[in-house]
């Protein structure tokens, strides 16, 4: 007989009025599925988050949305519980649960006190192995999906957000909106929702975290409950590794609005490149808010913006750096002038030390931060599990961090920033732009 398989990391975590000791547990249950605990019993309440692989990019083409529609609907009713009588049994025992899609990965966590914590295994194991989707939970969630969608329409930062991901990946799956459009959500049915639960609800690739008041013994039974009837395999076609199609264009959305709103992104870094670390701290550098080269040069000496920022996305099949802005018509062109000037001047100089020691100051400094309370903390767990990082990583930031010379960083801004492959889209009526496109908005949501 199976039995349970504990390894404990214990982890020095610099908090706010001192050090705080994470320990974090790796729990195999006896079925064999893995998790990180890390247990806390000062509270009665558990969190517990997870994903799968499989996320938006698996959507069809024409069925576009479909991962949205099942993140919005496995807690509108599951087994013999209608969307009704589901929502009631969480409502009167304070049990959270929640699903979420992003590109490559779908989620879902749960949060419950320990007394209601069987109602809430029970309800979450239903949600992920018998979800109904009834015909009025589709309708009704479709429906606030396509208003969203209308909304959208309107919105030039979702219309330029849209144009460079449509003109960067043309044929790929990046390249078509997680949201879908009209069209393409109107088009999912209930086979399809199906569908996606059947290929990416799967014991492969699963990444489990437990934060709260629960020991390692006990969730090895909680993680066979409520994981232990998925299939053990994944259906999830494969997504092929991809770069952008545009390299250093500039195109132009025609819309008739005072202010532009920018969006420009580039290829970027794997999480994975031993240089992602030095990369970090240059994009904090670059623009890590106020005080970075983006904001004091773009809006401190010339007011050309309110904000501009720019951020590591490292996509599993396209690492890329995007960021954005906006600015008036006029001064539109002089804004993204500087984006381009400063990506220049950081591949050919690098940052100062000051710079370098400033970005390391703030990262190291701000990263506990985010350790303050059980959610926190779990959602944490699942992303570093999703980007194979060790147990014992928060216990290596120091040293990784420390360890990055002026020398590292400016040989990795000289190939990371490459200001002639950084893709700009304009939404708007941009004044002294010479674009190598010009489009109108999207006419359907995407």
């Amino acid at each position: 007989m199976k039995s349970l398989l504990r390894l404990v990391v214990c982890v020095l975590v610099l908090l706010p009025g001192g050090a705080y000791a994470l320990e974090i547990q790796q729990v195999t249950s006896p079925g064999g599925i893995k998790a990180w605990l890390v247990e806390d019993h000062r509270n009665p309440i558990l969190s517990l988050d997870f994903s799968f692989r499989g996320g938006e990019s698996a959507d069809p083409e024409g069925k576009e949305g479909r991962a949205r529609l099942v993140s919005g609907l496995l807690d509108e009713g599951a087994g013999d519980l209608d969307s009704q009588a589901f929502q009631k049994v969480l409502a009167d025992n304070s049990i959270s649960i929640g699903f979420d899609s992003r590109s490559d990965r779908f989620s879902g966590n749960m949060v419950t006190l320990t007394e209601t914590r069987d109602t809430a295994v029970d309800l979450l194991r239903l949600a992920l192995t018998e979800p109904r989707f009834d015909a009025e939970p589709v309708e009704r969630i479709r429906a606030q999906i396509t208003a969203s969608l209308r909304r959208s329409l309107q919105d030039p930062r979702t219309i330029a957000n849209r144009t460079w991901w449509a003109t960067s990946f043309p044929d790929h799956p990046y390249g078509r909106s997680g949201d879908g459009t009209l069209e393409s959500v109107a088009a999912v049915t209930v086979e399809d929702l199906r569908a996606f639960t059947d290929a990416v609800l799967a014991r492969e690739d699963l990444v489990v975290a437990a934060v709260g008041d629960i020991g390692a013994e006990e969730l090895g039974t909680l993680l066979d409950t409520v994981f232990g009837g998925l299939p053990e395999k994944s259906g999830v076609e494969p997504v092929a590794d991809t770069d952008p199609a545009h390299d250093g264009e500039t195109i132009v959305v025609d819309l008739a609005i005072p202010q532009s709103v920018v969006v420009f992104g580039q290829p970027g870094i794997d999480r994975e490149d031993p240089d992602w670390f030095t990369a970090n701290l240059l994009n904090r550098v670059m623009a890590g808010g106020f005080g970075s080269r983006l904001m004091e040069e773009i809006r401190e000496k010339r007011g050309l913006v309110y904000g501009v920022w720019a951020y590591l996305l490292p996509l599993d099949h396209s690492p890329l750096m995007m960021g954005g802005l906006a600015s008036q018509n006029a001064r539109v062109a002089e804004a993204i002038s500087l984006v381009r000037q400063e990506w220049e001047r950081m591949a050919e100089e690098g940052p100062t030390q000051e710079e370098l020691d400033d970005a390391r100051t703030y990262l190291l400094g701000s990263f506990p931060l985010s350790l303050t309370d059980s959610e926190g903390i779990a959602s944490l767990l699942v992303s570093l599990q999703e980007n194979d990082r060790p147990v014992d990583y928060l216990d290596q930031l120091e040293e990784i961090y420390g360890g990055i010379t002026l020398a590292d960083a400016r040989r990795v801004a000289a190939k990371l920033y490459r200001a002639k492959e950084l893709t700009v889209v304009v939404a708007g009526q941009p004044e002294g732009i010479e674009p190598a496109g010009t489009t109108s908005a999207p006419a359907s949501g995407g």
